[in-house]
């Protein structure tokens, strides 16, 4: 068992995760999450460094802080290690691992070569080179350019990420519409199922709405809550309206409401989130005192306390950055990106469709048994998703976790207990990301119209 262990942290052989007790685990899974916990180690630590809590909680409880600060040369109350500037570094660092991984990884579609063996092994060398990656942007030169020209790079990778997420939004939408209907053609129980579906999405669409007016509006001020709910709710029902119009729907018989309703709901979610990140408005009262308007009265009492909330809410947001990444990295993710969909003969109708692990019907049952947890080598005859698209798509994560952390353009006041007290940059920075995905949404069932003879396949 040891020598099983020594091989998946210095070794080729597949990291076996745990002991022998745990059920079995396929290679590729094991791979993707050993590098999802770098990924998770890296934000944590950028976490504590935007925290003061932490910090103050160090200088309190550390004997000789002050004394260990100087030896590793980091300020005589560690004030290199604390802030967004060392958040940039760290972070620096992490994309600098998964981008070199995504360019050591192109064009990989065999297990068995040299590369593939470095990225499903080596785990305690791989964790070294990117603890030395990070560590060592701290020595970089010249640290007011590096840091003012990162930022651009980071705002830039960041909105892509955005992005990735927002096509596969409306990917995910069209496959799902796509599979159910072919079902539908030889069970009528998958008609009811997206009749029903489609009721409940936009059930909650529309109480989402009418929730937001009530809580996130008054009738004197809260101007930008008005209009930006009204043209959000307004654009919601033209995509609906644009979906089932006869000439969509002669050239894309599988564009239906189903899809217009996961795109409505997350525009709601969205528009609620983007209202819950803006600065509060404050008005006098009668008494000439100050008080908080166009935000519900029950959020302000919930804030008080900043830590708990800042905890969970951290914990949320990133735990939605990891699914965002490990879902997006799919073969059949990076094929959508690049225009390739499944054909509708090739459809089988599933409740759990977006569930089915790639590579499984050629995956090869080898074994493993030397030790430690079963490791299932599910590549005997090739990658199931793509190596080089999987370390790109971490490389953005990094990117916009470097953002996210440091209240993108609002970095200077940026603490992590601050996180959910709302700025402007994160506000717009979701309206746009509502306005991007209905565009894309749009795109998807105009493009057809205007370019007739050309086939697109969603």
């Amino acid at each position: 068992c040891l020598t099983f262990q020594l091989a998946c942290c210095c070794g080729t052989a597949a990291c076996s995760l745990c002991c022998k007790c745990c059920p079995k685990i396929k290679q590729s899974t094991s791979t993707r999450f050993m590098y999802a916990l770098y990924f998770i180690l890296v934000t944590i630590i950028c976490c504590v460094m935007m925290s003061t809590t932490v910090a103050n909680e160090m200088k309190t409880h550390i004997p000789f802080y002050t004394q260990m600060c100087k030896g590793i040369q980091a300020g005589e109350m560690c004030e290199k290690l604390v802030g967004y500037s060392a958040v940039y570094k760290v972070c620096f660092g992490m994309a600098c691992f998964f981008f070199l991984f995504f360019l050591f990884t192109i064009k990989i579609n065999n297990s068995k070569s040299c590369r593939a063996y470095v990225h499903n092994g080596f785990w305690l060398i791989k964790l070294i080179v990117l603890a030395a990656m990070c560590s060592g942007a701290f020595f970089i030169p010249d640290q007011d350019t590096f840091l003012n020209a990162w930022r651009y790079v980071g705002a830039t990778g960041g909105f892509l990420f955005i992005a990735i997420q927002l096509i596969l939004l409306v990917e995910f939408a069209h496959k799902w519409n796509k599979n159910w209907t072919a079902g539908a053609n030889h069970k009528q129980m998958w008609n009811g199922l997206l009749a029903l579906v489609t009721l409940i999405l936009y059930s909650i669409a529309v109480a989402a709405l009418v929730l937001m007016a009530l809580f996130y509006t008054r009738s004197e001020g809260c101007m930008y809550n008005k209009v930006l709910i009204g043209v959000n709710g307004g654009l919601c029902l033209f995509v609906s309206l644009v979906a089932i119009s006869p000439c969509v729907q002669n050239r894309q018989p599988h564009s239906g409401l189903l899809q217009s309703g996961v795109i409505s709901c997350y525009v709601m979610y969205l528009t609620f989130s983007a209202l819950s990140s803006k600065p509060p408005e404050t008005i006098l009262d009668e008494n000439n005192r100050n008080i908080t308007i166009c935000v519900p009265e029950f959020s302000q009492g919930l804030h008080r306390d900043e830590n708990l909330v800042t905890g969970l809410g951290t914990t949320i947001l990133f735990g939605c950055i990891l699914y965002s990444c490990l879902t997006s990295t799919t073969r059949a993710s990076s094929e959508a990106l690049r225009g390739i969909y499944a054909t509708a003969e090739t459809e089988v109708a599933r409740c759990c469709f977006c569930c089915v692990p790639d590579g499984d019907a050629d995956a090869e049952e080898h074994v493993e048994k030397r030790g430690g947890q079963t490791v299932v080598y599910d590549e005997k005859k090739g990658t199931v998703y793509s190596y080089a698209y999987f370390h790109f798509v971490f490389f953005l994560a990094s990117l916009y976790v470097m953002m996210t952390v440091t209240h993108w353009f609002h970095y200077e006041s940026a603490q992590i207990e601050k996180f959910f007290t709302g700025t402007w940059s994160i506000f717009w920075i979701k309206m746009v990301s509502c306005w991007v995905c209905v565009c894309l949404y749009l795109c998807t069932l105009i493009a057809p119209l205007c370019c007739p003879t050309r086939e697109f396949s969603v």
